[in-house]
């Protein structure tokens, strides 16, 4: 297991999700905030990756136990937050295509293969976000809230059979019935424009990009409720698949700690150097890496 780790308060892992977090301490992280390989989007460059898939199937399996993993990693009290977007089945066609983009596949060749085993019809919206969900929770993950991120400014489509999909699914779960979770650190105005209340479920944030990333990154504005809200002023935030550091970048910003994992070598630099770490030292840690904390020697 490969890592970069430079800074008293982050530590970025290059490398698989599931194999990273194997390494990590149980109830080590106070929360995990991430956006995981959408299906059928991009080629990380290697093999066995998270989001190519030849099924459905496969990927809800693999992205579960990923986050099985994660659920031994977060603390009894930690909060997990997991923002998913859904695709459409394309019949016989390769089967998935973002729903945020156009229906006219873009990158056909790394798309899935036949989706007809899964009984999806053609231009049929899978709902990919709550069998995540139901998957997680048939597996003791407790489901809190399901959060609608508006995206005022969505990505224009061309299809013309359909509304114009314009936001994405967040959901927040915990371990136990009892966690940290800081309603007044999130509060919003209310319909008086002063009065401030508790937020609610529709959080409408436009979509930004980073500099340096050539893919979609979360806005800051969206992860900072959930590091405000979901992890204690002195705790740890985990993002498994980190890409160019976004929950990184706002999580120290507000005072806490982080681990970041990230498969992409590119996109580790990205995020390397906007978390501002010095110049990479490569440590190799064995499975005990995350009891002893101590990196061996190359």
């Amino acid at each position: 297991m490969i890592t970069e780790h430079h800074k008293d308060d982050a530590a970025l892992f290059l490398g698989d999700a599931l194999e990273n977090l194997s390494g990590l301490a149980t109830g080590s992280v106070d929360c995990i905030i991430t956006s995981p390989p959408y299906l059928g989007l991009r080629d990380y460059g290697v093999e066995g990756q998270i989001g190519l898939e030849e099924s459905l199937d496969d990927y809800l399996d693999n992205l579960t136990a990923v986050f099985m993993e994660a659920h031994r990693v977060l603390a009894d009290d930690g909060t997990f937050w997991l923002n998913i977007g859904d695709t459409y089945g394309r019949g016989s066609r390769p089967l998935a295509q973002p729903a945020q983009t156009f229906e006219k596949s873009r990158n056909k060749e790394k798309r899935p293969q036949d989706g007809r085993s899964l009984r999806l019809r053609n231009k049929s919206l899978i709902g990919i976000p709550w069998k995540i969900a139901f998957a997680l929770q048939d597996r003791g993950w407790l489901l809190r809230s399901e959060i609608i991120w508006h995206k005022p400014n969505p990505t224009p489509e061309a299809i013309k059979d359909r509304v114009t999909r314009s936001h994405e699914t967040i959901f927040m779960f915990s371990k136990q019935e009892r966690y940290h979770f800081d309603v007044d650190a999130i509060k919003e105005a209310g319909v008086d424009g002063e009065t401030l209340v508790r937020r609610k479920d529709v959080w409408t944030i436009p979509t930004r990009s980073y500099k340096e990333a050539h893919f979609a990154t979360f806005p800051e504005a969206l992860i900072e409720p959930m590091v405000r809200s979901g992890c204690k002023p002195d705790g740890v935030v985990l993002d498994p698949f980190s890409g160019s550091g976004t929950t990184g970048a706002v999580a120290l910003r507000e005072g806490r700690k982080y681990i970041g994992i990230e498969l992409n070598p590119e996109y580790m630099e990205i995020q390397r150097r906007r978390l501002d770490f010095p110049e990479p030292t490569i440590y190799l840690f064995d499975a005990s890496y995350g009891q002893s904390g101590q990196p061996a020697s190359t």
